[in-house]
């Protein structure tokens, strides 16, 4: 079991509970799934396989190859060609990998100060946009040429509001901007 999956269920559920005033335990806001989304358009071959590669080291697990719907002749896009992947996370590897982001990852980023309060959706989930993946310690050495590919994580809880699911990430230990 994952140290944070741990951590949540014996004292940060109930810190949470406390804090927002819910009676019962199980209307606490809990983390459902993080689903990761990596677009990276129209590659050669052998830099869509070193992006699925490096996204497959990073979550643990195989992603899932998304495919183009409809050509678009400007873009030189054909229907089925592979423009992204996509992974999601439950259980100890969704655990882990908020561990590893809050802790290790979003620190690296240079100059960086917090994450935005703007990702909120209003149903309680949060997305968070990254511009490059190579902030992940396990990326450095990776020696892919498309460095610069960005992902998009989406953090699923069952929080009814944003100032539930805020309050969640935030007893996690996501570095939030501002307080």
């Amino acid at each position: 079991m994952a140290n944070l999956k741990e951590k949540y269920i014996k004292e940060l559920a109930a810190k949470l509970q406390e804090k927002l005033g819910v009676t019962n335990k199980m209307l606490v806001p809990r983390l459902q799934k993080v689903v990761i989304n990596m677009g990276f358009g129209i590659v050669e071959k052998d830099v869509q396989k070193g992006i699925i590669e490096d996204l497959t080291k990073l979550t643990g697990q195989k992603p899932v190859l998304c495919k183009a719907r409809k050509s678009i002749s400007n873009f030189k896009l054909r229907e089925g060609m592979i423009i992204g992947a996509k992974v999601t996370l439950r259980g100890d590897r969704m655990y882990e990998f908020y561990e590893r982001l809050a802790n290790s990852a979003l620190p690296r980023i240079r100059d960086f100060r917090g994450i935005p309060n703007r990702g909120f959706d209003g149903r309680g989930n949060y997305t968070l946009g990254l511009k490059e993946h190579t902030v992940f310690p396990e990326m450095v050495d990776s020696g892919n040429p498309a460095a610069d590919v960005g992902m998009d994580i989406t953090f699923v809880t069952s929080a009814q509001d944003n100032k539930q699911a805020r309050e969640l990430l935030a007893i996690l230990g996501m570095p939030f901007a501002g307080k």
